[in-house]
């Protein structure tokens, strides 16, 4: 055995010697032939790939193991807490003129990791998403690994007939015969794209004229609407003075009559009404507003009506679930996320639209030659990209095709049907404990509720009873104002 042993090893050695002299040989070789710039050797290698190759190895190791492995394992921390200050310490910030040993850049991968938020932890309690799912997953690895960018056909083939299947299923159930849309980063950016679109429907010279020949301008949201809506007034001129936000009743929908005030008032004041945002899924309560209500008072004044359907827009994959969504067909574009309880992977995020005139090219549209070309040898209908305000766009759509195929729409279907199930589990639990106080019955899998400390159980619910309770919240890090109408609570 000894003698075998020393005879491996003995190969093994020559080996090592063979590959480096067969190095040495191939260094001489590029020297020899060496093209030289500046100084710089052009025929050589710009990386170390076996390195590289080496590093994606490991970490991928490291991914499975500490992330992937790890996901459902209750008895892991959801987070490895530090302060900010501590924190850099830790993670060594740094960027330095050379760059660190192998050893060292594991060690970064493996800190990260241990210090992050694990969103994919049973105990990671986020508002909007959490969880993990494999398929979206994967997708992701390949999309990373081939870093296409998705604006024409020839450098990214297969993602835009990716994008174009999953848009058409997507619109097939908002209940349109046909339409246009887009991928974008985010549920914000996809109600700004709305708001621009629906201006430049009702005002296509402000493409080129600017605002200068504009009128007074006003759109209308409800109160409970996304942030999101008044950062597009901003961020696109409009103003934010020239949002008007809509009253809600008490679950927190728009109310349509007050709607149609608004819209008179704006109409009286001499503005030009254009574009009503209304919301599928309001982010605290879960509200969904009155749809058909609202598209009425759209057509009768001549409004786009868009409706934020970031959060809810996926109760559409459910047979029990989708009249809360009632009306949602008669909307001119939608914001649906699936990233959110879908769990595509952040971020998954699309524009639907329901002209099918190429209103979203024209709008967007900068005829840039050097990407899209007229004499191409394909349809160029599928380079889509000048219908984005971006250039480089990721492919997000892959992944929730990814997880589409692997679950099938009844899987989707089951997935929502879980969540709000087990929506109305909490419900139920949070009636039979003492100290908790539900707010109201929710609509969708938001569950408003307080704990009410003992201190506080048998105090009459007034304005002291409030006051006490949220400066309890904030001592615990919680702080958060009661919801208040007349009698101190919604």
């Amino acid at each position: 055995m000894n003698s075998e042993a020393s005879y491996e090893g003995g190969m093994e050695e020559k080996e090592k010697e063979e590959v480096q002299t067969n190095n040495q040989h191939e260094l001489l070789q590029r020297k020899k032939n060496a093209v030289l710039v500046d100084g710089v050797i052009l025929n050589g290698p710009a990386a170390d790939s076996k390195m590289g190759e080496k590093f994606v190895e490991e970490v991928s190791k490291v991914i499975m193991e500490d992330v992937i492995k790890k996901a459902a394992d209750v008895t892991e921390k959801v987070c490895e807490w530090q302060p900010p200050e501590k924190l850099k310490m830790l993670l060594d910030l740094e960027l330095k003129d050379t760059g660190e040993t192998y050893q060292r850049l594991m060690e970064f991968c493996q800190n990260v990791i241990k210090f992050s938020v694990k969103t994919n932890h049973p105990r990671f309690f986020n508002q909007l998403y959490a969880g993990i799912d494999y398929y979206s997953l994967a997708a992701r690895f390949i999309t990373e690994a081939l870093n296409p960018s998705v604006y024409t056909y020839e450098v990214s083939p297969v993602f835009l007939l990716v994008e174009e299947a999953v848009l058409k299923k997507m619109i097939e159930f908002i209940g349109w015969k046909e339409g246009d849309g887009i991928f974008n980063p985010g549920g914000s950016v996809s109600n700004m794209y709305a708001m621009n679109l629906a201006r430049y429907k009702h005002f296509p010279d402000i493409k080129e004229k600017g605002l200068s020949e504009m009128p007074r301008l006003v759109l209308f949201t409800s109160e409970e609407c996304h942030y999101s809506v008044k950062k597009a007034a901003s961020f696109l001129g409009i103003g934010t003075q020239n949002v008007y936000f809509i009253k809600t009743d008490e679950r927190g929908k728009m109310i349509p009559e007050e709607l149609e005030k608004q819209v008179q008032r704006a109409r009286k004041e001499g503005s030009a009404p254009f574009f009503v945002s209304a919301t599928a899924g309001t982010t605290v309560l879960g509200a969904f507003d009155p749809l058909d209500e609202i598209a009425d008072i759209c057509e009768k004044y001549d409004l786009w009506l868009h409706v934020d359907a970031s959060w809810g827009g996926s109760a559409l994959l459910s047979r029990k679930h989708r009249k809360l969504l009632q009306g949602i067909h008669r909307a001119n574009s939608v914001a649906w996320n699936p990233h959110k309880m879908l769990m595509a992977g952040i971020q998954c995020c699309a524009l639907l639209v329901k002209d099918n005139s190429n209103l979203l090219k024209r709008c967007y549209s900068a005829n840039a030659s050097y990407l899209f070309q007229q004499d191409k040898f394909y349809d160029i209908s599928y380079d889509t990209g000048d219908k984005s305000i971006q250039c480089s766009r990721r492919a997000d759509a892959f992944k929730f095709w990814m997880t589409w195929k692997a679950l099938g729409t009844t899987g989707l279907e089951e997935r929502v049907n879980r969540a709000l199930a087990l929506s109305r589990y909490l419900v139920d639990e949070i009636k039979k404990r003492e100290g908790f106080q539900l707010l109201l019955e929710p609509e969708y899998a938001n569950i408003c509720f307080w704990y009410i400390p003992p201190s506080l159980r048998n105090m009459e619910k007034g304005h002291e009873f409030w006051e006490k309770l949220s400066h309890k919240q904030e001592e615990n890090n919680k702080s958060c104002k009661p919801m208040t109408k007349d009698d101190g609570v919604v």
